[in-house]
């Protein structure tokens, strides 16, 4: 029924404006208010050096320890165990006056048991000079 007569209907707008001025104060409202969540972690990074790389001597045992654990004295794999890697230490030792350096070369992703292993069959053997070998040049990620 169209009681005004004579008037027309005007067509029923909805005004964008205050809707979008609304949703903008939302928007930086929640950006204000949120809290981005930091994970805490220990970020490990391989140890790197500038230095010259040192002679090699013959008083030096090369302990290499792979990805698997898997353990190498001087490009020999030896069995898994601290005692059997002190054995193999202990014949790997050259005949020198001194004691000798063990050098140990892990990978990135050796498990750190593995790592103390090794370390302690060196005590165990009468080795206590131990050195870790590192990348030249940086970290190669």
């Amino acid at each position: 029924m169209n009681f005004r007569r004579g008037q027309k209907s005007e067509d029923v707008e909805v005004n964008l404006i205050p809707l979008i001025d609304v949703l903008l104060v939302i928007i930086i409202f929640l950006m204000l208010t949120t809290t981005y969540s930091k994970f805490s972690g220990l970020e490990i990074n391989l140890p790197s050096s500038d230095a010259a790389p040192a002679q090699t001597t013959p008083n030096e045992i090369d302990v290499v320890i792979t990805a698997g654990g898997e353990v190498l004295i001087n490009r020999s794999p030896v069995a898994a165990g601290i005692p059997a890697i002190t054995e193999a230490l202990k014949r790997a030792r050259p005949q020198a006056d001194k004691d000798p350096v063990v050098i140990i070369n892990a990978d990135a992703k050796t498990p750190m048991q593995a790592t103390i292993d090794v370390m302690q069959a060196a005590q165990q053997a009468d080795m206590p000079q131990i050195t870790f070998a590192t990348q030249s040049g940086g970290n190669k990620d």
